[in-house]
């Protein structure tokens, strides 16, 4: 099988760690890309003397890096960190892969992403790495708040609420809230059919650019599903007051029409870019990191899902 690059998945050229392509997405000047000079268990020790200074927390260590174009490598920094680095974790197999792939696929369904990507490791593991939305410049900050912010909930508590909920978020913060409302619509739905059963309050944010305050990027998205050894939840949230067996009904008239008040075609607007998208999924899911075994599971949860929504 050939190699591919784990930035962009295409085919390398003989010898290649990385296409020329997926660098020049990093930085026009990057011609290179050092290994990160440290394993998975190196990073995961980095990662515990950072945490008390990484704003993004979750189920996977982080570390916060800059890269270096004229060095070609990320460096580990403890403060200004443009890129957050979450290596292999101790527990759960294969998150970064999984995350990466997952981002890949809501970009393909007009999603907004970050720049995220694979990077090559000291012990020949990989390390996912997305870029911060929350920094420009050397120092300056750009506005992100949590909806676990935006609701007086707690990294304890992050699960304490509903994706009805998340639609007032919405309506009392957007500057633009019908607008928000169809992206928000096309996040639960795109999370549901990739098998994502974790997204709290925290994985869902506001940024704010040019005073307009409206959905960030997305982040944190991967399948769950096949992550979890007994998985019996399809939301972290409820809707409808379910977190499992949701129906069509729940998601594609109650959820869009009764609570976000979208009207048919925009319904259905989503429900085609979603449909268009899956489409090319599985070519996706062959040409990525993860063990034939995980994507088998993962054509798997998509072709159930799909089945459920009709897409």
């Amino acid at each position: 099988m050939s190699a591919r690059c784990p930035l962009t998945y295409e085919v390398l050229v003989s010898g290649a760690r990385y296409s020329l392509a997926g660098l020049r997405q990093l930085s026009p000047k990057l011609t290179e890309l050092k290994d990160f000079p440290y394993s998975a268990a190196e990073q995961r020790q980095e990662a515990l003397k950072g945490a008390s200074k990484i704003s993004i927390q979750g189920l996977q260590p982080k570390i916060s890096t800059q890269l270096s174009p004229l060095k070609g490598e990320f460096v580990i920094v403890t403060r200004n960190g443009k890129f957050i680095l979450k290596p292999q974790s101790a527990d759960y197999s294969q998150m970064p892969e999984n995350e990466d792939l997952s981002m890949h696929l809501a970009s393909l369904a007009g999603i907004e992403v970050p720049l995220h990507g694979l990077l090559r490791c000291a012990d020949q593991s990989l390390t996912y790495f997305i870029k911060r939305m929350d920094r420009v410049g050397h120092k300056d900050k750009i506005a992100l708040e949590d909806f676990a912010q935006l609701t007086n909930q707690s990294r304890e508590t992050k699960y304490n609420s509903s994706i009805e909920k998340l639609i007032e978020v919405v309506q009392k913060f957007c500057t633009f809230p019908q607008l928000e409302m169809k992206r928000l619509f096309h996040r639960i739905l795109f999370n549901f059919l990739i098998g994502n059963e974790d997204m709290h309050l925290k994985n869902y944010s506001l940024i704010t650019l040019k005073g307009i305050h409206r959905l960030a990027p997305v982040y944190d998205f991967l399948n769950t599903t096949i992550v979890l050894a007994n998985p019996k939840e399809e939301s972290a949230l409820p809707l409808n007051g379910k977190k499992n067996h949701l129906t069509q009904r729940d998601l594609l008239i109650y959820l869009p029409e009764e609570r976000m008040a979208l009207n048919k075609k925009t319904r259905d607007d989503v429900l085609t870019t979603l449909k268009n998208s899956v489409s090319q999924w599985d070519d996706w899911i062959t040409a990525s990191f993860l063990s034939e075994e995980l994507k088998g599971k993962y054509r798997l949860i998509v072709k159930g899902r799909r089945a459920k929504l009709g897409v």
